[in-house]
Formats: structure tokens, C-alpha cells, sequence
């Protein structure tokens, strides 16, 4: 979205803009969905790599394989070398079965959504950045987020360059790799599926892969939550619950 300074009468239209519809109502319970299930996959997922925070590349790893890195944890099973003397209590099972019940929620969720995105236009319409003065607005966003200063006002009417992009990116490149790294850690569908695995080298390698995406979207969800507190919260809570901007 361009300043105040490049659009004539924007003062004007702030009132319109912040009371204009902002989320449709299958956005908002998808978007509501999702955030919760990603909670539950956090949680049960941080639960499974207490059981063995070592990661190899491969088909195969253990306990006596040298790890590609390790999580510098204590584990929950003795037999599990990480350095410290400590076990914690094991409750890997309440963890698998949630990770696992869980992520075919989200993936049921998201395909919705992704269906809801291409057929309606919103993909297009709402997060595909303008190619009109791209690079200009990506400074101006970007000079704005490192100095943290508080978006325009128009900006409740859309998402900006910088979340368009970080949201395609969410979309269309790490859920998908969340979700095909996940999938070929299951016996029963790689049993089925055999590539989904061999692609990417072995299990061990999609359990590798699947931890560094869960961290990135894990710094997503970070930076997300306080560019709301940095836009308004309010505002964007409203808009998120309600539908509508409403007003700062």
C-alpha cells in the first residue's frame, strides 16, 4: 500500500477503510483452526524430540549413529546420549498419537483453504503483491518494520508487500514441507507412497527437514504475533474475530 503522502484524500477514506470488510467468515474459522492446531503440534512435537533431540540424514539413525546435529536437551530415555545425566519422564505416546491426530486436521484445513483461495480469487486478489512500484513499497514497508514505526492507516484495509510475501511463502512452500515431510515419516503411507520418502533421502532426513520447518514457521508465528501488537492489536483482532477493521 503506498503512504498517505502518494494517495490524495486518504485522510478522507480512513473512517471507510477501518469499517470496510477485511476477513470473509471461511478465512477467519480457517485461520482460527489452524492456530490451534499449530499450538497442539507444538506442544506434542516438542514432546517427541524430549524422547530423542538427535537428527541424522539418511534412512537410518540411532542412538549409536554420529547425529548430523543434536538438540543440547536433556532426553527422556537413558539410552539416548546428550550430555546431561538427566532423564526426564517419557510421555512419548500421548504425544504421537495428538502430533499425529492433530496434523490431519490442519492438512483437512488447509486444503480447504487453499481450495476457498484459488476458486474465489483470494490468492490473486489478496496476497499476490502488486508488481506496480514493488521494490519502492518493499523499502518503505521494510524501513518501516526495522524502525517500528506503526503502519499507515490504510493498511488496515490490506496486507502490506512484506506480509503478502511471508504469507505465500507460509502457503505455498514450508506447510506444503511440513506436510510432505510428515507424511513420509508414516509407515503406513510411505508404505503406499514409497517416493515420498525416497525423494528426500530417507526417513531420518524427513524427520531432519520436518524440525528446521517447524522452526521456521515456529519464527513466523513469532514475528506475526508482534507485527498485530506493532499494527494494533485491537484492530487486527477485530478484524480477525469480526470480520471488519473497525477502528485503532
Amino acid at each position: 500500500m503506498a503512504d498517505s503522502g502518494c494517495l490524495p484524500g486518504l485522510a478522507a477514506e480512513v473512517p471507510k477503510i477501518r469499517d470496510a470488510p477485511r476477513h470473509t467468515l471461511l478465512v477467519r474459522l480457517t485461520h482460527w483452526l489452524t492456530a490451534a492446531c499449530f499450538f497442539a503440534l507444538l506442544v506434542s512435537g516438542m514432546e517427541i524430540v524430549v524422547s530423542h533431540p538427535r537428527f541424522y540424514w539418511g534412512e537410518a539413525g540411532n542412538a549409536l549413529t554420529p547425529p548430523l546435529f543434536h538438540i543440547p536437551i536433556p532426553s527422556s530415555r537413558a539410552t539416548v546420549p546428550t550430555g546431561y545425566k538427566l532423564v526426564l519422564p517419557d510421555q512419548n505416546g500421548w504425544s504421537r498419537a495428538l502430533h499425529f491426530q492433530t496434523a490431519w486436521v490442519v492438512e483437512l484445513t488447509g486444503l480447504l483453504y487453499l481450495i476457498y483461495g484459488v476458486f474465489t480469487g483470494h490468492f490473486r486478489r489478496n496476497l499476490v503483491p502488486p508488481g506496480k512500484e514493488f521494490s519502492g513499497t518493499i523499502r518503505r514497508v521494510l524501513g518501516n518494520h526495522l524502525r517500528f514505526r506503526r503502519p499507515d492507516a490504510a493498511e488496515a484495509a490490506s496486507y502490506n508487500v512484506l506480509q503478502r510475501l511471508s504469507y505465500l511463502l507460509v502457503i505455498f512452500a514450508l506447510f506444503p514441507l511440513a506436510v510432505w515431510t510428515g507424511l513420509a515419516m508414516s509407515p503406513a503411507i510411505v508404505s503406499v507412497f514409497p517416493a515420498l520418502v525416497t525423494t528426500l533421502g530417507g526417513q531420518q532426513s524427513a524427520r531432519t527437514i520436518h524440525f528446521l520447518v517447524s522452526l521456521a514457521l515456529v519464527l513466523f508465528v513469532v514475528v506475526h504475533i508482534a507485527m498485530i501488537f506493532l499494527a494494533g492489536f485491537r484492530v487486527r483482532m477485530r478484524a480477525m474475530i469480526g470480520g471488519r477493521a473497525g477502528s485503532q
